[in-house]
């Protein structure tokens, strides 16, 4: 099971460098093997409204989330001293040790292409890695 980083879906969305490797992704594993925290939603929402393109969001939900499965996930306000432990621990911004201290509640791959994950002890994976990975562990053909 994987969580999602929000860089994953922006690549996209946005139209970035490694949007191909991020869509094949996204459209290759199934969503009942995808996470997304509702913080990367939200995040996510608000980007789009910065950069103008607010419009593409209620599609990105619909498709991204509803229609393809993907499950939501997010901390308890008992998680957040973990949260900030985690900062601390690791030297990471809010953003990113939210979805640390997720991931590892959940026991969750993260997928992203932030490195500061590396500096933790979960680290993270490519959503190339995270293909490559789930074909080799589960056997897994496509969709």
């Amino acid at each position: 099971m994987f969580l999602v980083d929000t860089n994953i879906f922006l690549e996209v969305l946005l139209g970035q460098e490694r949007a191909e490797e991020a869509e094949t992704f996204l459209l290759e594993i199934p969503g009942e093997f995808l996470y997304i925290s509702d913080f990367s939603l939200y995040s996510i929402g608000i980007i789009l409204s910065k950069v103008k393109r607010a419009d593409v969001y209620p599609a990105f939900v619909e498709d991204i989330i509803l229609r393809a499965g993907m499950r939501l996930s997010r901390l308890t306000i008992f998680d957040f001293r973990e949260l900030v432990e985690v900062i601390e621990r690791f030297n990471l911004d809010f953003d990113d040790a939210y979805q640390y201290t997720l991931a590892k509640k959940h026991n969750l791959r993260i997928v992203s292409f932030d490195s500061d994950f590396e500096k933790t002890d979960l680290g993270k994976i490519s959503p190339k890695e995270a293909l490559e990975a789930l074909v080799l562990f589960k056997g897994w053909s496509g969709r």
